[in-house]
């Protein structure tokens, strides 16, 4: 069993990383997988081609631990690789569920890698399965696998992609090889990120551009929204998805899931995701000041970019008041009953002689069941803390994501139940302050109509068919049973 401040906050499922014509494709697809480490820690896979044979290896566990032997890199032959990490949502990890995922059409062999989450994913299957479809794992990403068998052979790939898509809803970013070709597609309003890479003559599509950084690949742009890129030894040619739709990109990658190191954009509109944190820090302190405080304390790591812009903002010190333990996975212990309140420890240590005695500002990224959130406070409180504030990078998370995110219930969020003050009562701080949607936006420095922030505004840019459906089932089950 995990100890449920593992399940109190928001976890990323997926990152991808492809790349096409270097030899040393399968070395350098396991490098990007370990810069992209953060998106996912269940499992790790890599496929590659040599132009005739596809190879693949796929394990449960982080990077370094499968792909740690020169052997297993060795049997992976060829000049075109993909590989993907990732963070399951439901349910204990399984192999079969381990990307990417990869299969023999009529025409040859197929292979994908996928982050995000279709959001009509039960219902396209319940239809495939009334087909004669056969599911050899549970993941939504088989989805494209026999929406892909079923189209026209003789079309060309970017058509066969759009045949494949037409009937999908929901977010992804897709890495694929079919026919000697690295394919990219991004979902039409671009809420998971994609973005092209070089190395030399060789083409990458990854995540973030962190995993370019790795193997010294240059960044080139993001793949557009509702984009289609087919890359082969001749170059890259472009095409749009018939139903593209304006931009929507997940906000909570500035705020929390990419790599502070990563950036988006290109030219001008280039945004770091370090300095993007850094300005939300300071407008948080700008909007909700603490006068008096001795300490700004990170709530580590993710906390760490705001609250060095909330320290400069308010001109106090910022201080390592908790140190985290980097060393502690996510099934590092299976504790009993008696000692799962000590959990929190496993991860996270107040720093005593830092802030006994002292008025702390506590600052993370953002509060979501607040069993976390609870438990540190306790802990910075015995410590010695005089008072304990605690300042949120984020507006209030009141909704689920549907989108590729790994988040809890609604009925399980805490800003969904209880209002701002007595939040702040449920995790015993002296005071709570959010960032404000505007304020987020200015320190982004970017127009939210280009952004999905439904986990704070409720406002699902794509329809929601498997969620309406099970809604609609229970009304009609509980009205059968005249409840």
């Amino acid at each position: 069993m995990i100890d449920d401040t593992q399940l109190d906050g928001f976890h990323e499922e997926c990152g991808v990383f492809g790349i096409l014509g270097n030899d040393d494709a399968a070395a350098l697809t396991a490098l990007g997988l370990h810069a992209l480490q953060h998106r996912g820690q269940e499992a790790c896979g890599i496929v590659t081609h040599d132009g005739v044979n596809f190879y693949s290896h796929k394990a449960l566990g982080m990077v370094d631990e499968t792909f740690n032997r020169s052997d297993i890199l060795t049997k992976l032959k060829g000049h075109i690789g993909i590989g993907h990490n990732r963070y399951s949502t439901t349910g204990e990890p399984s192999l079969r569920n381990v990307q990417p995922l990869h299969g023999d059409l009529d025409d040859g062999g197929f292979a994908l890698a996928h982050n995000g989450n279709l959001t009509n994913a039960l219902t396209l299957r319940g239809e495939l399965m009334k087909k004669g479809a056969l599911f050899q794992s549970t993941s939504d990403t088989e989805i494209f696998m026999h929406n892909m068998i079923r189209t026209d052979t003789t079309a060309p790939i970017h058509d066969r992609i759009i045949q494949t898509l037409s009937n999908i809803e929901g977010a992804f970013a897709l890495v694929c090889i079919k026919n000697n070709q690295l394919i990219g597609v991004r979902d039409p309003m671009g809420i998971r990120p994609l973005v092209l890479g070089k190395l030399g003559d060789a083409y990458i599509l990854t995540s973030e551009s962190c995993a370019l950084d790795i193997i010294g690949a240059t960044y080139v742009r993001e793949i557009k929204a509702g984009e289609i890129v087919v890359i082969d030894k001749n170059g890259l040619q472009s095409y749009q998805l018939p139903n593209t739709a304006p931009k929507k990109f997940c906000v909570f990658e500035y705020i929390y899931f990419s790599r502070p190191d990563s950036h988006y954009g290109e030219g001008a509109d280039s945004k770091s995701v370090y300095q993007t944190r850094f300005r939300i820090g300071e407008k948080l302190a700008a909007e909700s000041p603490c006068e008096g405080a001795d300490i700004i304390v990170p709530v580590p790591d993710s906390g760490v970019p705001a609250a060095l812009g909330f320290a400069e903002a308010s001109n106090i010190p910022f201080g390592y008041g908790i140190i985290r333990n980097h060393y502690v996975g996510r099934t590092f212990i299976q504790p009993t009953d008696k000692i799962r309140h000590l959990g929190v420890k496993l991860k996270h240590n107040a720093n005593k002689p830092l802030i006994e005695g002292k008025k702390i500002v506590l600052v993370d990224d953002s509060i979501v069941r607040g069993t976390t959130s609870r438990k540190i406070v306790d802990m910075v409180r015995a410590a010695g803390a005089a008072e304990v504030h605690m300042r949120i990078a984020a507006p209030p998370t009141r909704h689920s994501c549907f989108y590729g995110v790994d988040t809890p219930d609604e009925s399980k969020l805490m800003a969904s139940k209880y209002s701002v003050e007595e939040i702040a009562k449920e995790i015993d701080v002296d005071s709570l302050a959010y960032i404000s949607m505007g304020g987020l936006y200015e320190a982004i420095k970017d127009k939210r109509t280009n952004y999905c922030d439904a986990c704070f505004s409720g406002d699902y840019p794509v329809k929601l068919t498997d969620h309406l459906n099970r809604h609609e089932k229970k009304a009609i089950s509980s009205l059968a049973r005249g409840a």
